[in-house]
């Protein structure tokens, strides 16, 4: 069972923005392979950090307002939010130990 939630445009600010703990957020599609590449370590590190930081997939296809509000442009794109604010973005298929790196600075 994967600690991975999935969010859309009507509840990113809810479970997001205005989450306690800090969060990352995979904006991926179905058709993108480098977004399959890097969703195995995605789902990972929700796992990993179960309780610690949490871990979101948004399909930009399926939502456009939230993509579009934050600029995202290319896919896979990662970012990290802290206290409902922006903390870093990760664009492109990164290495687990790399998104890892990022998320234990949000501790």
């Amino acid at each position: 069972m994967s600690d991975l939630l999935h969010v859309t445009d009507e509840t990113f600010e809810a479970e997001i923005m205005k989450s306690e703990l800090p969060a990352m957020v995979d904006f991926w599609a179905e058709w993108c392979g480098p977004c399959r590449m890097v969703g195995p370590a995605v789902e990972e590190l929700a796992n990993q950090y179960k309780g610690k930081i949490k871990v979101a997939k948004m399909d930009v296809d399926k939502n456009r307002q939230t993509p579009g509000k934050f600029g995202i442009r290319n896919i896979p794109t990662l970012m990290l939010f802290k206290a409902g604010q922006v903390a870093q973005t990760i664009i492109g298929a990164q290495p687990k130990a790399y998104i890892e790196g990022e998320l234990k600075k949000l501790l």
